[in-house]
């Protein structure tokens, strides 16, 4: 018998779930009520707590038995209400937040072995959701029970934004000093990285990629998450607000659909951002005379921290309220 399956959320993993499900034999429905599986990816808070809790949402519609796996970076509190939701509606419910390992590749959702995720929630029902997670994963690690991937998720999303803006940074520095007038000799050279990940970030700036499948809206989500598990916990994290900052502002500018790589035209001249569709004057707008010089002549009493703190979120809907940890 022919097993059936619902997604929500993301257009991009959306395609990717149907792609790797129907070439399995599965068939994609559009009621909860009529599926045997419901996956969801979402990257914003908001837009995920609807899908399952809101009026007719997943948990209400979906019938006795039904397997839930979300593959969105949230909460560990988030993931703990919906298994304990799921366990009072009689449903099977695993959380297991997605890793793309290479986010510098055009298609990163292409190829099986680009794509992992953590697995948690009780054991039971990990078991049952490990079948549908090899057909769309290459590399599941088990973390433990219901919050525990989420947990395990927000640590590495930490650990991956840091190094993400440290290798933008190296070639911001390149970059600036190769184009200075006296500073020829060395125009062919470029930054090296410390890590697989960062040389391919590097890489893709050099050669002017930054457009792919993978990007800076659902790099903002997945930082948001790790975020909010950390004021939960009472938690302040500087340098990962401080990278969530460099994302809203490019965001801000045109750039949340852009790959990851994007984040380096943030320190480049104004034209270079032009030529990719980032447009400066949105920025002034959103922070008042505070806007962004590129040419680098900043005011020096501008208080980019404080505008900062008024910035939105770049949510499934557009711009949202401003991120708590900012106020």
């Amino acid at each position: 018998m022919t097993k059936a399956f619902v997604f929500a959320g993301n257009d991009t993993v959306g395609n990717m779930v149907a792609d790797r499900l129907c070439g399995a034999g599965w068939q994609r429905v559009g009621d909860a009520g009529a599926a045997d599986a419901v996956i969801t990816y979402f990257t914003a808070q908001n837009a995920l707590e609807d899908a399952y809790f809101g009026d007719n949402g997943i948990v209400q519609d979906a019938r006795k038995g039904t397997l839930l796996i979300d593959l969105s970076c949230t909460t560990p509190t988030f993931a703990r209400e919906l298994n304990a939701m799921a366990c009072v509606a009689d449903l099977v419910a695993v959380e297991a937040p997605l890793v793309v390992t290479d986010v510098a590749v055009p298609d990163a959702f292409a190829v099986r072995e680009n794509l992992g995720c953590f697995v948690g929630g009780e054991e039971d029902c990990v078991t049952a959701a490990r079948k549908v997670l090899d057909l769309l994963v290459a590399h599941i690690t088990d973390a433990g029970g219901p919050g525990s991937a989420q947990l395990a998720r927000a640590a590495y999303s930490l650990q991956a934004s840091a190094q993400l803006v440290a290798a933008v940074e190296a070639d911001a520095l390149y970059h600036a000093v190769r184009t200075s007038s006296d500073m020829g000799e060395i125009a062919g050279m470029r930054a090296g990285a410390l890590t697989p990940a960062g040389d391919a970030l590097l890489a893709a700036v050099t050669d002017g990629r930054f457009d792919g499948t993978y990007t800076v809206e659902m790099l903002m989500g997945e930082l948001t998450a790790a975020l909010t598990t950390a004021d939960d916990a009472d938690l302040i994290l500087p340098q990962a607000e401080a990278v969530q900052r460099l994302l809203e502002l490019l965001a801000i500018i045109g750039g949340s659909d852009k790959a990851p790589s994007a984040l380096s035209l943030v320190y480049r001249e104004e034209d270079a951002c032009a030529k990719e569709g980032l447009d400066w004057t949105r920025a002034e707008q959103t922070y008042g005379d505070h806007g962004h010089d590129h040419d680098h002549d900043h005011d020096e009493d501008a208080d980019w921290g404080d505008d900062f703190g008024d910035a939105g979120i770049m949510d499934d809907d557009g711009m949202t309220g401003a991120y708590p940890g900012f106020n």
